[in-house]
């Protein structure tokens, strides 16, 4: 059954926003990933990953998918087929944002709606 795997945020300041996370509430870092044009931080409740993710500039690919500034960016969800997945979105008239099926994450948005991605079971960390 597909699950919910993350949710991103974008974020003027990746420290800061750690330091909100994991002092507040006291989640628990899991990896930092460096990207063409932005640097996410993944950070876990035990459940879900919040994915914070700083855009190098409002330039770089992806950083408007949600709109300029601070937002939620997207939410992440894992499926055992991708492919089948694509389709059925492909069915109900979604826009396609990056990536395919075949080539994870494919980053969609219904119409009209929020901005969702599709992830595979062994993209899990």
């Amino acid at each position: 059954m597909p699950r919910i795997n993350h949710i991103a945020i974008k974020v003027p300041d990746l420290a800061e926003a750690t330091r909100l996370y994991e002092g507040v509430f006291g989640f628990r870092y899991v990896t930092t990933v460096e990207s063409p044009g932005r640097t996410s931080r993944h950070l876990t409740d035990g459940y879900l990953f919040l994915t914070m993710i700083h855009y190098h500039s409002e330039a770089s690919p992806e950083a408007d998918f949600a709109g300029a500034g601070p937002c939620i960016h997207h939410f992440g969800i894992v499926v055992d087929d991708p492919v089948a997945y694509e389709a059925k979105l492909r069915e109900q008239g979604c826009e396609f944002l990056s990536g395919s099926g075949e080539k994870l994450p494919l980053k969609f948005r219904p119409s009209p709606g929020v901005v969702a991605e599709l992830l595979a079971e062994d993209s899990i960390k």
